[in-house]
């Protein structure tokens, strides 16, 4: 992910001129810094997206145009299946955690399309990550799915209670799981 920006790949994301840019910057308006000994200038990544805030402009130019997937499990094996096949598949960009308290930093600056969570996490339970991001507008958007080896169907109803868009049981097919995901990003 591309951390600092020139003043045309700026230009070229909020859709303005490179001129107006370069005018918000000399301006105060868009923070960022002169390369040494010379007068180009650079903008971080930070300091374009508050610009881009400031001004109205949606920043999904920003974004690979990928969906995102945030994979929260501490089994490195399931991490490593789910990474290798939804990377794969192309469609996703993948980013993992492996506590609850990882998870919501990540859901913070990664803003993923979908959360593949697992119930049994070493930190905290994967249905109070589920509340806890479900109490957050900004993220009403996110589809979640608990992960999970529980299969007592009353403690299946009490993770289904916690706000999940689905609930799937380890072990699982991770073709058919896949298939779904893509359904559920599709709607």
């Amino acid at each position: 992910m591309k951390s600092v920006f020139t003043t045309g790949e700026a230009a070229e994301i909020c859709k303005v001129s490179q001129q107006t840019i370069i005018r918000c910057f000399d301006s105060g308006r868009l923070r960022g810094f002169r390369v040494p000994g010379s007068r180009f200038r650079r903008i971080p990544r930070d300091a374009l997206i508050a610009f881009m805030k400031d001004n109205g402009i949606p920043p999904d130019a920003l974004d690979s145009g990928k969906l995102k997937i945030l994979v929260v499990d501490d089994d490195p094996e399931i991490v490593e299946l789910f990474v290798d096949v939804l990377e794969r598949d192309g469609r996703f960009e993948v980013k993992t955690a492996n506590t609850g308290y990882d998870a919501g930093i990540l859901t913070q600056e990664f803003g993923p399309d979908l959360i593949i969570l697992d119930y049994m996490l070493p930190d905290i339970n994967g249905n109070v990550v589920c509340q806890t991001i479900r109490k957050n507008p900004n993220f009403e958007h996110m589809k979640i799915v608990i992960v999970s080896g529980v299969v007592n169907q009353d403690e299946i109803n009490d993770l289904l209670k916690s706000g999940p868009d689905d609930f799937v049981k380890k072990p699982f097919n991770i073709e058919k799981l896949i298939e779904r995901i893509g359904e559920m990003l599709a709607t």
